[in-house]
């Protein structure tokens, strides 16, 4: 019998049980004793579905061991990830009493700088009365105000010398921070 003619025979047998269950060895028999030569499909049928099984068991044990692996990993990344962590943390401590050494040198830096400011505007002041005094002739000499200048020249190269040095400090600060 050809592969149409059993088809037919499969589908009607198929159509005639309806929605309801189908026993299969009881399908089966029916269907060889109408067609003895379908058993060679059927047997090949029956290789090809265990091979199919095969590779699918073969998958979800690949699929399980994967799996753990993964998860393995991931517990190894998250260890691994914890541990620099805290090594980070442990070194970025040991930067710690450099910077505090350097944020306390440019606190007093910055006291030293706005004490310098102070005493310069304050010579500034005495500069410009001092001038004011000499102009009007209410007192003071030209050598008080030379001194002034001078005094001030001073402050200017102190306040100079003191920037560059808070500068410094800052840099060495953000460097370290970095």
């Amino acid at each position: 019998m050809k592969i149409l003619p059993r088809l037919s025979l499969i589908v009607l047998l198929c159509w005639m049980t309806g929605c309801a269950k189908v026993n299969r060895q009881q399908l089966e028999q029916e269907v060889l004793a109408a067609d003895p030569e379908f058993r060679d499909v059927l047997e090949k049928r029956q290789e090809l579905a265990n091979r199919v099984q095969t590779y699918e068991r073969e998958l979800a044990l690949k699929r399980t061991s994967i799996e753990r692996n993964i998860t393995q990993l991931r517990q190894e990344l998250s260890d691994a990830s914890q541990n620099v962590k805290t090594k980070t943390q442990e070194i970025r401590k040991r930067m710690e009493p450099d910077q505090e050494r350097i944020n306390l040198a440019l606190s007093l830096a910055n006291e030293k700088l706005r004490a310098a400011r102070t005493q310069r505007t304050g010579v500034t002041r005495s500069v410009a009365k001092l001038r004011k005094a000499l102009q009007s002739g209410a007192g003071g000499t030209e050598a008080e105000l030379k001194e002034l200048e001078r005094e001030a020249s001073r402050l200017d190269q102190e306040f100079k010398v003191m920037q560059r040095h808070v500068r410094l400090l800052r840099a060495k600060l953000l460097l370290l921070k970095l």
